[in-house]
This record gives C-alpha cells, structure tokens and sequence, in this order.
C-alpha cells in the first residue's frame, strides 16, 4: 500500500509518497496543475491533471479524487496491476468523419 504523506498543506499543496520505506513519489499542487513524479521530486512525471484548485484542492473530494489517480500511476509506474476508478458517468456521442 502506497502511504501519502502531506509535506506542505498550501501553495503548493504536496506530498511524498512512500511504499514500505521508501521513496517512491512526489506530488505537488501548484499553480493549478497537479503533477506526480517518480521517484523523488527529481523524477519522471508518470501523472499530470488539472484540477479547479490553484495552489491546493477545493476540497476533500477533489483531493481524494486526484489522489486515487496518482496512487494508481505511481503504482503502474512501479509496475503493478492496477485497477482505476470508474470513469464518470456522463453521456456523449461519437461522431467519426
């Protein structure tokens, strides 16, 4: 299980991510653009989003969607299975040209 440790609440909003001991991730929330990057905050970035909040999640919801998404990137990154949330149940049409 990946442990998310919150190292700066605001501006930016960030985390280091561990699995067991080890580093294994850094997320940071700033300027609008939400960024995870493996291993350490010198790494590749494995996720990227745009959520509404600027230097910190509007709320608890969008913190712990986001969060589900990056979990689950570091973990791919790290070369496991992964099974991602459901996606939004919204309606579209597909036009093909």
């Amino acid at each position: 299980m990946i442990k998310l440790i919150l190292t700066c609440e605001a501006c930016p909003e960030q985390y280091d991510a561990y699995d067991g001991d080890k580093l294994v991730g850094y997320l940071r929330l700033r300027h609008g653009a939400f960024a995870v990057q493996c291993p350490d905050v010198k790494g590749e970035c494995i996720y990227s989003a745009y959520p509404e909040g600027d230097g910190a999640f509007i709320d608890d919801a969008e913190r712990d969607y986001y969060l589900r998404f990056a979990v689950a990137a570091i973990l791919k990154w790290q070369g496991g299975v992964v099974s991602l949330p459901p996606p939004p149940n919204v309606e579209f049409e597909l036009i093909r040209t």
